[in-house]
């Protein structure tokens, strides 16, 4: 072997040794494959929840949306306090942001990746480009599909798999740090070591609950929202029903029920007649049932339930407050957690000292709380002007080291004021250098 290779592989070695965790190579050996595969409940999350549950669908695309929204900023510096905006959109990183491929916008970019993250737990982005440079294009994939190979010396994923109908595709991964041109955001699972929990998981019965109560209620619909009763035959009419007359009844019932015979009487024959038996919605509290799994889900996904529709919670200040509390305690959590994966595994690739911030200037439910605070910094009596604009996000300006008072403003680069001085001034009189002092009189 070459020296220099076999100098090499020794570094490489000591510093696969030095990072790798102690206990990750004993969960990877743990496993008796060396393939970790995806979770195979996705499909049943995805149609349970996101295709048939109104109130899952609802909180996954608005939360989805609200985010997608979000224009990102980008900064140039080591550290926040040098750091510079980059005004130019013309940008590569910017740009690939705004567009990530020639099939998505970055609305629908994240729309997808926060949808399969809320339904599945993982997202995936695929990067086209090389390793170490700067991607041409950034592409979402389905959860469902990718699988993860372990590395059994450090106990990180060596490759990721993914499986559509015309093959499989890998991507490498680095030993040393992890990354690969696949990003793997997960939610935090408390007994996968691979992959993260699925919101849908947790509010599982929830959901259960919820589509059950849209069944009942259709079933109520094509019943009239009757409940079931039964016939009754008259003693003197008989003993019984032979077994081809008890298929022709229910067959005739089966014709004279549904939708388009709601209201309508059933016509019996003689000997005959209908009971009712069943109780009524109001007496099972259907509906109430109902809207308490509608709560939970809507509590699971983060999302306020006043937003939901559901009667009793929806009061116009109820409103504006819901909004309010799912931007500050649901979207830009999970905002600022997507972007910093991506300044991790996106942003060095297209320089040194990048940062992206989202810009949240332009949310109009933010707009009571920025309120709140410019009136606290205006109404602040111990803050220069620069401050004051640093504060809200300004430059500072030339004149701006002053602190503005109701009665002047103090400038804190003027010479200390003379107390001598400052007495006479105040009893009326003026310095007049070589003549002593004069007093000011008024006419």
């Amino acid at each position: 072997m070459n020296p220099f290779k076999r100098l090499a592989a020794y570094v490489l070695r000591d510093e696969l040794q030095t990072r790798a965790s102690k206990a990750g190579k004993l969960i990877s050996m743990a496993q008796p494959s060396d393939v970790v595969w995806t979770p195979r409940e996705y499909d049943k999350f995805a149609e349970e929840s996101y295709e048939k549950n109104a109130v899952a669908f609802r909180a996954i695309n608005e939360i989805a949306k609200c985010i997608g929204s979000v224009p990102y900023t980008l900064f140039d510096g080591p550290d926040r306090e040098t750091r510079k905006e980059i005004k130019d959109p013309g940008h590569p990183l910017l740009r690939i942001l705004e567009r990530p491929n020639p099939l998505q916008s970055r609305a629908q970019f994240m729309w997808s990746l926060i949808g399969f993250f809320m339904i599945a737990g993982n997202t995936y982005v695929e990067r086209v480009g090389p390793m170490r440079g700067a991607p041409r294009e950034l592409w979402p994939k389905r959860p469902d599909r990718m699988t993860i190979k372990k590395n059994n010396t450090t106990g990180m994923p060596a490759k990721y798999q993914f499986r559509a109908a015309s093959g499989l595709v890998e991507w490498n991964v680095s030993p040393i740090d992890g990354k690969s041109n696949i990003l793997h955001i997960r939610s935090f699972h408390p007994t996968d070591d691979w992959y993260g929990l699925s919101p849908v998981e947790a509010a599982a019965f929830s959901v259960d609950q919820h589509n059950e109560a849209g069944k009942w209620n259709m079933k109520l619909l094509q019943n009239s929202a009757r409940p079931s009763g039964a016939l009754v035959i008259d003693p003197k009419a008989g003993t019984g029903l032979e077994d081809i007359q008890f298929d022709r009844l229910r067959e005739q019932i089966r014709e004279q029920t549904g939708p388009e015979y709601a209201g309508q009487p059933l016509l019996l024959e003689g000997g005959m007649d209908w009971k009712e038996m069943g109780f009524s919605p109001v007496d099972m509290d259907w509906l109430q049932a109902k809207h308490t799994s509608a709560r939970d889900i809507a509590m699971v996904f983060g999302m306020p339930s006043q937003m939901l529709g559901i009667p009793g919670d929806n009061t116009h200040r109820n409103m504006e407050e819901a909004r309010l509390w799912l931007w500050e305690q649901t979207i830009i959590p999970m905002l600022d957690f997507f972007t910093t994966e991506f300044n991790w595994w996106l942003t060095p690739l297209f320089g040194e000292n990048l940062h992206l911030e989202p810009n949240l200037d332009n949310v109009a439910a933010l707009i009571p709380r920025r309120f709140q605070l410019w009136e606290k910094i205006q109404m602040s009596d111990f803050l220069t002007v620069n401050e004051q604009r640093e504060a809200v996000g300004y430059e500072p300006r030339d004149e701006g080291d002053v602190i503005r008072t109701p009665g002047k403003d103090v400038n804190l680069g003027d010479e200390p004021e003379d107390p001598a001085v400052a007495a006479d001034t105040k009893a009326g009189f003026i310095p007049d250098k070589g003549k002593g002092k004069l007093k000011v009189v008024d006419k």
